[in-house]
């Protein structure tokens, strides 16, 4: 009888964590490619790992970016995956394994951050309110599909996870400490967050000004004196990349370049599209109880700040996501307890309904993700059916910026034979002077190549009549070429670009 037991101990203890953990697994290995927005981290954790302290090697050095990140994440990261990659390695297994065990560890430091989180939810509000949360958490899309993604946004979220938790367990200046950690090493707004809620804390007497001012200053010097050194060495010059970043988004206001939103557009569209039913909730739980305005508070100012900048995007405020899930987790408690009573009971199914259509938000929004990586799967499909058997020259690759931008990384590299060319300028009519043997591209038309494949895209969801009522419209995003004076691929059957 131990054994079942001791099985029993586990799942009471770690069941929220198994289920969370096998959604953002799932996740992972459904859409193990990476967008352009992750390339700084996934480059660096693939080059901290295959190349060590050959920093030379590294790919910032040739494709810096806009602006410098820093690589204490992406240590961090790789530190924890190491062990799983150097299986991997032993194994002989393709760098696409390295890139999923990469991850895995990042999803699994997110959620043990949001397990602390979690913990103190269940101290301050009980076990109900803590099952909601979880609910909540794995019906909505976002919060476990980024949590693996090597984003700024998300090393910062792992911070405030923690900050939430200290905040709610009533460890104010431990609070304070992850904010400013996070805001000079990860991302220079969620200034935009720690300074509501260190104001709040002041104005509610919970922190003294002085003993404010010494936590904050000694956290603040840590910080930065732990960025400089790491990131001056890692970028071979003397630097704090989120100043740069600061100085680049809000003082030069160049963010812009990428886009801009109106000032609702957080409240009208990032907001629903990250919570879904808890939407709604969150604004009921304020009312509910008079403890959550406390915590809410400082987290809705941080969007009201965070909407005055003009270029907007959902991961920018996914920290806010936990806060109001909190919210509405005690909501839909305070719904479930009193659902026989006849006004509540007409909330409870309205809550139920409200569950079911988040949960199909979420298999929709899955499904065009799963479809959103289209030359990550060009790659992946050239390698299986590329290689030459007459030859054991190289295969040169040519990887066009939109190819780059849209799921390829260093990881979906092949070792053996093939070499890949990331030079960014070529104008189209020059390809065919460089000798390439593949390109990888956006246009269907190339001067001394052949199109043999094309990779389709999500375009678009088009309702339509009948069940699913919606489908999942699709169209070529990348397509590979063959050089025509390769005798070797041209002889083959390909199925064409047409």
């Amino acid at each position: 009888m131990a054994p079942p037991r001791r099985s029993s101990n586990f799942m009471a203890i770690y069941g929220y964590d198994v289920l969370l953990g096998s959604i953002a697994a799932f996740y992972v290995f459904m859409a193990p490619f990476t967008k352009v927005e992750e390339s700084f981290n996934v480059q660096a954790m693939h080059d901290i790992l295959y190349h060590g302290h050959h920093i030379e090697n590294y790919d910032h050095l040739e494709f810096p970016g806009v602006v410098p990140r820093t690589f204490i994440g992406a240590l961090l990261v790789s530190v924890l995956a190491s062990p799983m990659v150097l299986v991997i390695n032993l194994l002989n297994l393709p760098k696409i394994y390295s890139l999923l065990a990469v991850r895995l560890a990042l999803g699994f430091f997110i959620l043990a951050t949001l397990r602390f989180l979690r913990v103190q939810i269940k101290d301050k509000f009980g076990l109900q309110v803590e099952a909601f949360f979880v609910i909540l958490v794995a019906i909505q899309f976002h919060m476990l599909f980024y949590c693996t993604r090597p984003l700024p946004n998300i090393l910062a979220l792992g911070l405030v996870n923690l900050s939430y938790g200290y905040w709610l367990k009533g460890s104010v200046y431990a609070t304070l400490r992850c904010l400013i950690f996070a805001t000079i090493v990860f991302r220079c707004d969620m200034l935009l967050l720690l300074c509501p809620l260190g104001l709040e804390l002041l104005l509610t007497k919970s922190i003294s000004l002085w003993e404010a001012i010494k936590c904050c200053a000694g956290a603040v010097l840590f910080s930065i004196g732990l960025t400089i050194l790491v990131d001056s060495i890692m970028w071979q010059k003397l630097l704090w990349p989120e100043f740069n970043v600061f100085w680049f988004n809000s003082v030069l206001n160049r963010s812009s370049e990428w886009g801009t939103q109106p000032f609702y557009w957080y409240f009208t569209s990032a907001l629903p599209r990250s919570l879904l039913v808890a939407y709604p909730l969150f604004m009921f739980g304020v009312i509910l109880d008079r403890r959550i305005l406390f915590y809410v508070l400082p987290v809705l100012s941080f969007i009201i700040l965070y909407s005055k900048l003009p270029h907007k995007e959902l991961r920018f405020i996914i920290s806010s996501v936990p806060i109001f899930n909190l919210s509405a987790a005690v909501a839909a408690s305070r719904i479930y307890n009193n659902r026989k009573k006849s006004f509540w009971n007409l909330l409870y199914i309205a809550l139920l309904s409200l569950l079911v259509i988040s949960l199909g938000c979420t298999a929709i929004t899955f499904m065009a993700s799963y479809e959103n990586y289209p030359s990550g799967y060009a790659l992946e499909t050239l390698h299986k059916v590329g290689h030459t058997q007459n030859t054991t020259g190289d295969l040169w690759v040519h990887i066009d910026t939109f190819s780059a931008m849209n799921g390829i990384s260093r990881f979906c590299e092949n070792r053996n034979q093939w070499r890949y060319s990331k030079e960014e300028g070529l104008p189209l009519e020059e390809f065919w002077q460089r000798n390439f043997t593949y390109l990888l591209n956006e246009h269907l038309s190339i001067k001394g190549f052949q199109c043999l494949l094309k990779v389709d895209g999500f375009s678009r969801i088009r309702l339509k009549a009948g069940f699913p009522p919606i489908s999942m419209v699709k169209e070529p995003k990348v397509y590979i070429h063959g050089n025509l004076q390769n005798t070797d691929i041209m002889h083959r059957t390909w199925p064409g670009c047409s």
